[in-house]
Formats: structure tokens, sequence, C-alpha cells
């Protein structure tokens, strides 16, 4: 997922994306919590997807508040 797509999205999409993304974090927290996650490297690149959601969402909000 890059950066230009996620600005092309609403917010609402964004908060959609971001909720997704937790779950599926949820989900393979468990599945490490049971030795069952196939690829560990899926965990480093869903935190950077949440963390890229999170930086467009910040960038709007700070947008919104400038006078």
């Amino acid at each position: 997922m890059k950066a230009s797509e996620l600005r092309s999205k609403t917010d609402e999409e964004l908060k959609g994306e971001l909720l997704a993304l937790s779950r599926r974090s949820f989900n393979l927290r468990m599945q490490h919590g049971t030795g069952q996650l196939a690829r560990p490297s899926e965990m480093k690149s869903l935190r950077r997807d949440v963390a890229r959601v999170k930086t467009v969402i910040n960038e709007r909000r700070g947008e919104r508040e400038r006078p």
C-alpha cells in the first residue's frame, strides 16, 4: 500500500482501512501467540501500513486546523 493511494481516499475510507488493519493485526498477534504464524515478516509490513494510514489522517487533520 502506497501513501499516494491512501491520499486519494476519503476520510471515511481511511478510517475503514485503519479498522481493517487493526483487526488483521489482532489476528496476526493471535497466530503468533499460538505458534501458527506462517510469515513473521507480515507483522512488520502491517505495522508500516498502519503507520502510513495514521500519517495521512494526521496530515489532513493538520491541514484543517490551519487558519
